[in-house]
């Protein structure tokens, strides 16, 4: 086989219940929930859980309250972000000692450029080299682009390596719903279904025209595009650098008095204007999140008049959008995103 570049998509398996088993043996093989304080008597949500939990149905987002019912057995510990971002940086560090050009993605993941004959060859090695490095296993996607690669990978897990490229992208991908393609989630296959686009062989072969007059000039063809696999093959290897700052609060009792909940978001506000400072890039754009009770979930955003780093004008900002929302439900958590823009 000839030399030619390809695409690997490095993912660190359940990195966060990974890290916290390697550093506690004795949970192996158990259901472990990562999420909140740990206790799951109290108000907080799954921030991810080891495949042994996932078995039971807990999934990253839901309440701890519904993942201790669905797995009374399940262990719980709290988030430790500190202890993540050592393992990413040790990760990262390991794919950057490849021949290849590495573009992080977040903190377990990373899409690799290689020039090579044999990927997944190369991808065993990386795999090695990643166990030797953190102790966790990690699974590689091998495609021709970006989006190939990127699905391989979930073909791959755990700890596995899979090829995904034209030559076998139809029978593969043919018949499975829309929402396996990466960027399409639930509530777009839903609109999609309603149009009787159900599965990627369908979209793919939809009317261009047809899709663009129903979900605009844009998005419509866009996800054609995706269901034929068409995906970017190029691989930047520039620094990566978040794209947003935020802070969130789950309340344990409801909020219902509005200045209470003003006072909340102003002083998120505040905090997330300190970590903008620190980061040396104005913010363009400030956006909060509401929970209401039971579960109901928004976000609304506002552009600022300029960027800045200012926190007052971040503050003004995020007050603004508050009053975006229909204020007729308790809240259980508020959250304050300060975003940064194209760099």
């Amino acid at each position: 086989m000839s030399f030619r570049d390809w695409v690997l998509h490095v993912d660190l398996d359940q990195f966060i219940a990974a890290v916290e088993v390697a550093r506690r043996p004795e949970l192996r093989g158990r259901p472990v929930v990562v999420g909140g304080s740990g206790d799951p008597t109290q108000r907080g949500v799954v921030a991810t859980a080891s495949y042994e939990a996932r078995a039971f149905g807990i999934q990253s987002g839901m309440p701890l309250r519904l993942a201790a019912k669905r797995c009374p057995e399940a262990v719980f510990l709290p988030s430790d972000p500190p202890a993540y971002q050592r393992v990413s940086d040790q990760f990262v560090a390991t794919l950057r000692r490849f021949p290849v050009v590495v573009e992080v993605l977040g903190w377990d993941e990373a899409f690799l450029g290689a020039h090579t004959d044999e990927p997944e060859a190369l991808a065993a090695r990386i795999r090695e080299a990643v166990r030797a490095a953190t102790g966790l296993s990690c699974s590689v996607g091998v495609g021709d682009n970006k989006l190939r690669a990127k699905l391989a990978t979930g073909f791959a897990k755990p700890a596995g390596t899979y090829r995904l490229t034209r030559e076998n992208w139809a029978p593969v991908m043919a018949e499975r719903p829309t929402d396996a393609l990466w960027g399409i989630g639930r509530k777009t296959a839903k609109k999609l279904a309603e149009a009787d686009l159900i599965t990627v062989a369908q979209l793919a072969r939809a009317d261009p025209a047809e899709l663009a007059a129903r979900f605009g000039p844009v998005l419509g063809p866009w996800y054609r595009m995706l269901a034929l696999g068409a995906g970017d093959t190029e691989v930047r290897g520039a620094p990566y650098v978040p794209r947003s700052r935020s802070r969130e609060t789950t309340f344990q009792q409801d909020l219902t008095d509005r200045s209470e909940i003003d006072a909340q978001v102003a002083t998120l506000a505040r905090r997330v204007a300190r970590d903008v400072a620190a980061e040396g890039r104005p913010a363009k754009r400030v956006a909060v999140k509401v929970r209401f009770a039971p579960f109901l979930t928004q976000t609304h955003g506002i552009a600022l008049p300029a960027p800045t780093s200012d926190p007052a004008e971040i503050e003004r900002a995020a007050l603004a959008a508050l009053e975006l929302f229909e204020h007729s439900r308790p809240v259980r958590l508020l959250g304050v995103r300060a975003e940064f823009g194209e760099t």
